[in-house]
């Protein structure tokens, strides 16, 4: 299937088109951008930055890549792959951004599952360095930048498809890059993801909340669809790097994690929400 590169992206100084001449990324008025020798694109200004080396960190990107190359998580990437191909056009090019990308594995699997009339556009978008990095290096097809979800380096209107997966939503900047009537998928854990997993970090579990889905400003809800399956892991090993690459390991107390770490084999509940929204047609006028 034909991936051709991505061209909207928008300096992340002033908004303004960026053109690519030779390995540079540029704006009309002057502001410059190189693209790294791995291949990726960084256009996350210092002033953007909460932290020195913002995002996941170069070991929880190593145990995620591990994770999700083993093919942990393919049902979820086959079911995020079948409803962002099901409406596309059989023949043009369908432009996705992967906002929040990580090491790049949806994006790479959604490149895989195109059919081969079908041309993608493909930018993926992340707070760390180590994860854009990781990505790049990985899979050349889509582009690849630094970037943050709260101001995406992305122009107005430019997107058939914003993908949000286990990741930080920004509906306004969303709804702005999507073209009128785009859409939004957005992937979360649901009340039982992990949950043997917990049992064993945590003392106690918090109830959960039954709490509707609300539809964010900006956006039409499509389809509200649930992924679960066992998941059986074999080795400690597995379980490390299940647990690094959640926010849990940030959470459990040091006793927690000792528990974690003794397990030889743990089968867990993966069970994730897929919701599908449409861009209001009014939404880019706001």
């Amino acid at each position: 299937m034909p991936i051709t590169p991505f061209q909207a992206l928008a300096c992340p100084l002033d908004g303004d088109p960026l053109t690519c001449d030779s390995r540079v990324w540029r704006c009309p008025v002057g502001h410059s951008f190189d693209i790294a020798r791995q291949g990726y694109t960084h256009l996350l200004p210092v002033q953007n930055k909460r932290s020195r080396n913002p995002g996941d960190s170069k070991d929880m990107v190593a145990a995620r890549r591990t994770f999700l190359n083993a093919g942990f998580y393919q049902p979820i990437a086959d079911a995020v792959n079948r409803l962002i191909l099901a409406d596309a056009p059989g023949e043009g090019v369908l432009s996705c951004l992967d906002a929040g990308c990580g090491e790049g594995y949806y994006l790479r699997q959604l490149a895989n599952a195109a059919g081969e009339r079908q041309t993608l556009e493909l930018l993926g978008v992340d707070i760390s360095k180590w994860a854009v990095l990781a990505a790049a290096k990985q899979d050349k097809r889509p582009a690849w930048a630094v970037g943050t979800n709260a101001r995406l380096p992305v122009l107005s209107g430019s997107v058939d498809r914003v993908l949000c997966l286990f990741g930080f939503p920004v509906y306004s900047e969303f709804a702005r890059v999507l073209k009128p009537g785009g859409q939004l998928l957005q992937v979360d854990a649901g009340p039982r993801h992990l949950q043997e997993l917990r049992e064993i970090i945590y003392p106690a579990l918090k109830p959960e909340k039954n709490e509707g889905t609300v539809t964010p400003g900006g956006f039409t809800a499509l389809t509200i669809t649930m992924e679960r399956f066992p998941l059986v892991l074999t080795s400690q090993a597995q379980i490390a790097n299940l647990l690094a690459m959640t926010p849990h390991l940030y959470r459990a107390s040091a006793e927690g994690i000792e528990r974690a770490s003794a397990l030889d084999s743990l089968t867990v509940t993966v069970d994730v929400r897929i919701t599908c929204y449409r861009q209001s047609d009014s939404a880019n006028s706001l």
